[in-house]
């Protein structure tokens, strides 16, 4: 087969203008993607507060070391500085997939509405690029609910010493 007959048989001629129904079937096929840019938009906002919050109390903990006196105290502090580092590493990494996630639906909907438009054969390049979407997504989600985690053990570090001392 020659490139050309093949180009033809994906890309058919397209008709000049969209009609109405066209239009409707290119805003049907759209809609579940453009929802998930919708709900991961604010997995991110979630996401990125958290990270600027972390960042934060990592130059507030920056600030106090230099300030302790006493080893220990500063030992509790550089501990509490190296998960809070670990913890902005996996937010970073999931902020990053969100991203990405949503970049996969935009492209999505761009294979969707091209194929609609020049009635391309695309559904071997849209339903690959939406399950890309939701394997970034998957991966995002992992690494948030490690955040989650891992930060408890940055407050079971600052509850210890008062604990003890109950």
């Amino acid at each position: 087969m020659t490139l050309t007959r093949l180009l033809g048989w994906l890309v058919r001629k397209p008709k000049m203008g969209t009609s109405a129904a066209q239009l409707i079937r290119i805003l049907s096929a759209s809609i579940a993607p453009v929802i998930v840019i919708s709900g991961v938009g604010l997995l991110l906002l979630s996401m990125t507060n958290r990270y600027g919050k972390l960042l934060d109390r990592a130059r507030d903990l920056l600030r106090d070391m230099d300030g302790a006196g006493e080893v220990t105290r500063r030992g509790v502090l550089a501990e509490q500085l190296r998960i809070l580092y670990r913890r902005a590493r996996i937010l970073r990494l999931a902020i990053i997939l969100s991203s990405v996630s949503i970049l996969f639906v935009a492209l999505t909907v761009i294979s969707l509405f091209a194929g609609q438009v020049l009635q391309a054969q695309v559904d071997y390049l849209s339903a690959p690029l939406f399950g890309c979407c939701l394997l970034a997504l998957v991966g995002s989600l992992y690494l948030f609910i490690r955040d989650v985690s891992i930060s408890l053990s940055a407050l079971e570090l600052e509850i210890a010493p008062r604990a003890g001392a109950a």
